[in-house]
């Protein structure tokens, strides 16, 4: 089979799995906790401790949009807790790639890439 056939599947398998409203988008945001930023308006620098341990104990982290202020979801469609990919950019500037899907007025994101931000 030769690999432009196989990359072809290989996307088309990966896109069966995305709404058909849902669409790519890269991003660049801020990593918070959703309790303390919903809470109490918590983020930065100065907040990393906290916002670590809570997102160990279960926390969602959230990517909150540089700009717009949008706050997006992580959305797991690997059965995968999406803070382990969000750990390590906690309370960081971060470039994330996905495909974005909303519903009653929240949005999410499958996460594809996260990166350190320039």
């Amino acid at each position: 089979m030769n690999r432009l056939l196989v990359a072809a599947i290989l996307t088309a398998a990966a896109m069966a799995d995305e709404p058909a409203k849902a669409k790519r988008m890269t991003l660049t945001g801020l990593v918070v906790d959703t309790g303390c930023y919903l809470s109490h308006d918590t983020k930065g620098e100065k907040h990393i401790k906290c916002a670590t341990a809570c997102a160990k104990a279960g926390v969602p982290l959230a990517i909150l949009e540089e700009g717009s202020g949008t706050l997006y979801l992580p959305i797991a469609q690997d059965h995968k807790n999406q803070n382990l990919k969000l750990l390590p950019f906690i309370e960081k500037k971060v470039l994330v790639t996905g495909v974005v899907m909303e519903k009653n007025g929240l949005k999410g994101i499958v996460l594809r890439s996260v990166e350190a931000a320039p």
